[in-house]
């Protein structure tokens, strides 16, 4: 495992003779080197899953090393953590420290992360100003791309903020009709964690269920650093709702599916990505977790006979299986190396101005498919799965891969 601390990793120190250049099919090594950020939140409640998609990133950058380089070029790792033990989670203060860091750093031309949308509202202007692109294989809370706060979040003009997943544009609403459509629920409670993302998800969700018919009983927050939920479930309980639907990450979620199962069991309980991962099943644990819903803002890949090889890697080099945003991770990292490829094979000096223009027009064949973005930066596939917590006693119950059971892609609004 790295340090949590901000660390640069050198991921390979020899190139592989005899590997063909992309442009002629001259064997080269890399003799130039670059830098890509790499910010998520090695600190805190959401630890395991930041390592997830680092290792997903970290692996196709790697492999793109060892196959010697990118166009004469190799890439170094600069790996930052933008969780604190103060915060317990994601810290958007430090968050923004990292961006001003990598801005400064002339030898940046690009970077992945952050996890978090929290950061990413703090990283974004910073970016924006230094023109250096981010790709977000996680983060989804749209107003960072839309352009109605562009004088906010991308001061610059051009679009930095990049996505290899979709926003809670779709999220949220896509599993309201879900809730409406496949699970027929009348009712719901609506909660949130205070967050970026998970305030901005469940009024997506809200949104979209008053639309379809779904009566909203009300609507919490939670403070994460709270202990005790019982207050606000005791009066969820009374209400008797046919479900409840929770926007944030596992700080409060891991608390929320513990106490929830003990005061309100029977119903019909969800969240969107922040329910999906590695430290809701270590940290609320069976049987608490069991038959939650939880979705991804993507693609379900780990289940993709395409990404089989990918993953078959993955688990040779760390020992344990990915999840989605390993995937979108991995992604990120393609498109980089792409813009890059393609940058240098131009003859230009791999910048991160380049590098930025040239993902802008990104057309990458990914494990998720072909990778484009529009003019702020968001991917044009807008795929919402569905998942729910099935437990799977022949596999490690922190297994994500197999203790969540794809039920499908959430429908998408007309």
């Amino acid at each position: 495992m790295l340090s949590r601390r901000s660390v640069l990793i050198s991921l390979s120190t020899t190139a592989v003779a005899g590997t063909l250049a992309a442009s002629g099919g001259l064997a080269f090594a890399a003799d130039k080197t670059v830098k890509v950020g790499i910010n998520l939140p090695f600190t805190g409640a959401d630890a395991h899953d930041a390592e997830l998609i680092r290792d997903g990133a970290v692996l196709a950058i790697d492999e793109a090393n060892a196959a010697g380089g990118i166009g004469g070029y190799k890439i170094d790792v600069l790996q930052l953590d933008d969780g604190t033990a103060t915060a317990g989670q994601y810290d958007p203060a430090q968050a923004a420290t990292n961006a001003r860091k990598m801005v400064s750093d002339d030898s940046v031309v690009a970077a992945i992360g952050p996890q978090m949308s929290g950061s990413g509202k703090a990283m974004s202007p910073i970016l924006s100003q230094g023109n250096l692109a981010t790709i977000t294989p996680s983060s989804t809370n749209p107003d960072i791309t839309d352009p109605k706060f562009a004088a906010q979040y991308r001061p610059g003009g051009k679009a930095v903020y990049f996505r290899t997943v979709t926003t809670d544009a779709f999220q949220g609403p896509n599993m309201a009709n879900y809730f409406a459509d496949t699970l027929k629920v009348k009712s719901v409670y609506v909660l949130d964690d205070s967050g970026a993302y998970g305030v901005g998800l469940a009024d997506a969700f809200q949104a979209q269920a008053k639309k379809r018919g779904i009566n909203v009983l009300g609507r919490d927050q939670l403070n994460p650093k709270e202990a005790d939920y019982t207050t606000t479930l005791t009066k969820i309980k009374q209400l008797n709702p046919d479900s409840i639907y929770y926007g944030g990450v596992a700080q409060a979620g891991v608390k929320l599916v513990k106490q929830s199962y003990d005061i309100v069991p029977s119903v019909v309980k969800s969240g969107g990505d922040g329910v999906y991962g590695a430290e809701i099943l270590k940290g609320a644990g069976f049987p608490a977790a069991q038959g939650w819903y939880a979705t991804t803002a993507s693609p379900n890949m780990v289940e993709n006979p395409d990404a089989a090889p990918m993953i078959e890697r993955f688990v040779k080099k760390y020992g344990e299986q990915p999840d989605n945003y390993s995937i979108t991770a991995y992604d990120a990292a393609s498109v980089i190396i792409d813009a890059i490829k393609r940058v240098a094979a131009s003859g230009k000096d791999v910048t991160r101005d380049a590098i930025r223009d040239a993902i802008q027009q990104s057309h990458v064949n990914t494990l998720q498919g072909e990778v484009s973005f529009d003019a702020n930066g968001d991917i044009e596939n807008r795929v919402v799965s569905v998942f729910q917590i099935t437990r799977n006693d022949k596999y490690p119950l922190d297994d994500v891969l197999h203790q969540y059971k794809y039920m499908g892609v959430a429908p998408a609004s007309s």
